[in-house]
């Protein structure tokens, strides 16, 4: 599968081919996760509506709730001003974090609103 070209052409990719990859929720606005994409991952997301996902310690592609359950379906795919950051609006499926969390953005607060 490839990504059309003129997408392509609009990604500013790391030294390492990759894009990051924000997964927001679409009910609740949360962000749930944050990955990474190539070329491929991209193509296969838009392709099937699935969030494909590529991994950097494994060095291969994951489709998220593959063997989990804890899916993820793609409702929009946004690129941001400067190419280099993809947002997918996503319904999730159970946990988003591999932690078992619903987001991986429940754990350390660093600073709170007064």
């Amino acid at each position: 599968m490839s990504l059309d070209p003129t997408i392509a052409a609009r990604l500013k990719r790391n030294e390492a081919g990759l894009v990051s990859a924000v997964a927001q929720e679409k009910a609740t606005g949360a962000v749930l996760m944050v990955a990474w994409m190539d070329d491929e991952a991209l193509a296969r997301t838009l392709a099937t509506r699935r969030a494909t996902y590529y991994s950097r310690s494994r060095q291969q592609y994951w489709v998220k709730g593959e063997t989990s359950g804890h899916t993820q379906y793609v409702h929009e795919v946004r690129l941001d001003c400067d190419g280099d950051t993809v947002l997918l609006v996503v319904d999730q499926e159970g946990a988003a974090c591999h932690t078992g969390t619903h987001t991986c953005f429940d754990g350390d607060q660093l600073l709170a609103e007064v």
